[in-house]
């Protein structure tokens, strides 16, 4: 058993290697991209600390992994602000200190103070002029100012940049140099910035193999510590594996819906060569998708390598998962939702081995009862005798329970409900047996169809089960008085 917690902080640090690597490569990473990168390959070495002494084959590999590209590193540190901009246009992304020429220039836009102190000082000496300022706004750039009665006292050599009410303002031929220095310092620091950039993006592209292995090993601890979390925090259980076909479940889980629903009622399911098909009923909003839906998740959960949502899980050898649920049309393909079910479903029947789950839900539905409920009957048919898959099979043909009384390896299952007064109660356990009704007008009903409604399709129900029992051979005709 180890624990996840140590791990968990280093990985929170680290930004998306991967994603970085690859703008890299193509020379499109933004500068909060290479601090990101520089922040993320400084965790490693505490990763790498907290793996050492695991007594695990894939710990020790995924550590062995973790290769830190010193060279790299050391670049991303000494050339990248901690906090640079956003984008490269506005500057402020190569970090003081690691290119001389582009201090001096930073230096001349910010540091200018002590110039402009010693230019008005000698100015006033000069002029004898005391009042005269030096100043600097967006529109004028730098600029000498005086009052209007002094300025009748300005040297030949000041020239009028701007007259206002109470004062004049003059410039030099010694400010003005001073001033496009100033100005052009700051165009030239990006400039310089960008080339920068681009050779610390050189720099870096030898080792876009190693970050890509750092990347890969950095997914794999995360996702496996998130194994680790949620198994711990919602009771998961540790699947075991066995070369034998089938799958047992003990007190199985919808991942999902417990979480959102409480309190999930968990079931068991049982799938061998000798109970290889269940054929699923019971009534709408009874849980029979959610049965079949949380059975395939358990599987595919244990397969990536993670504990699993139920008291127990023994599975066997699965190669592949089809599944065939809902109902959908393609428009753009020129499918209707019928076309597309029997789609899916000829691509089961053709792929599916004797080591393959597959779930259907509901198929046929689509179509004519008796055109329907025969191919729903033929199809478990072919799965039973020749794809032999472990197979779920919801439907509400109740036709269909009948199967098992030729296959030995199909067994019923059925979701429980009871009536209470006018409406019904779902107790979403699966029992052994076949349903014996759908309640789809209770469900109706719950869901909010009218009063009246629900009353005119009772007895037309009642009218179509003693048509139904009296003409046995006909379909129903829906539209009888």
């Amino acid at each position: 058993r180890y624990t996840y917690a140590p791990l968990q902080q280093p990985l929170k640090a680290i930004g998306d290697i991967e994603r970085i690597t690859a703008r890299v490569a193509l020379r499109s990473a933004r500068p909060r991209d290479l601090s990101t990168l520089r922040d993320s390959l400084l965790q490693l070495p505490l990763l790498q600390q907290q793996l050492l002494g695991k007594a695990s084959t894939l710990l020790d590999t995924l550590g062995a992994s973790l290769q830190v590209p010193d060279a790299a590193v050391d670049l991303l540190v000494k050339s990248i602000r901690q906090e640079p901009s956003v984008v490269l246009r506005e500057g402020g992304v190569i970090a003081d200190g690691f290119d001389t020429e582009l201090d001096e220039l930073r230096s001349m836009q910010t540091n200018h103070g002590d110039f402009l102190l010693q230019f008005e000082a000698a100015e006033k000496v000069r002029t004898g002029i005391q009042n005269l300022k030096v100043e600097f706004n967006q529109v004028h750039g730098f600029y000498i100012e005086m009052s209007r009665t002094q300025a009748e006292n300005a040297p030949a050599e000041y020239r009028r940049r701007q007259t206002l009410k109470n004062v004049e303002r003059f410039i030099t031929a010694e400010l003005k140099v001073f001033e496009d220095k100033v100005l052009s310092a700051n165009e030239r620091a990006l400039a310089r910035e960008k080339m920068l950039y681009e050779q610390v993006l050189d720099a870096l592209a030898p080792h876009i193999g190693t970050l890509k292995t750092n990347a890969g090993a950095v997914a794999s601890l995360d996702v496996l510590c998130c194994f680790a979390e949620r198994a711990e925090a919602l009771r998961y259980v540790q699947p075991s594996f066995t070369k034998e076909l089938g799958i047992s479940i003990e007190a199985g889980r919808h991942p999902v819906v417990e979480s959102i629903t409480q309190p999930f009622v968990a079931n068991d399911v049982s799938l061998s060569p000798y109970r290889q098909l269940l054929l699923i009923t019971g009534p709408n909003m009874g849980g029979k998708s959610t049965f079949m839906r949380q059975t395939t998740l358990i599987v595919l959960l244990a397969y990536c390598g993670c504990f699993v949502p139920a008291n127990a899980a023994r599975i066997g050898e699965v190669d592949r998962i089809f599944t065939r649920i809902g109902a959908s049309d393609d428009l753009a393909g020129g499918r209707s939702t019928f076309m597309v079910e029997m789609t899916e479903t000829a691509n089961i029947l053709h792929n599916a081995t004797d080591k393959s789950l597959v779930l259907l839900d509901e198929i046929g539905r689509g179509t004519s009862t008796f055109d329907g409920l025969s191919l729903a009957w033929a199809v478990a048919k072919q799965l039973l005798e020749r794809n032999k898959s472990l197979t779920l099979f919801a439907t509400h043909y109740f036709e269909l329970t009948r199967i098992v009384d030729d296959a030995k390896q199909a067994a019923n299952v059925h979701l429980d409900a009871v009536e209470h007064g006018n409406g019904i109660v779902f107790l979403h356990k699966v029992e052994e047996g076949a349903a014996n009704q759908s309640y789809g007008i209770q469900v109706a009903q719950l869901a909010g169809i009218p009063k009246s409604v629900v009353q005119m399709a009772k007895r037309k129900l009642t009218q179509l089960e003693n048509n139904q029992i009296a003409q046995n051979t006909h379909q129903p005709d829906m539209f009888l008085n």
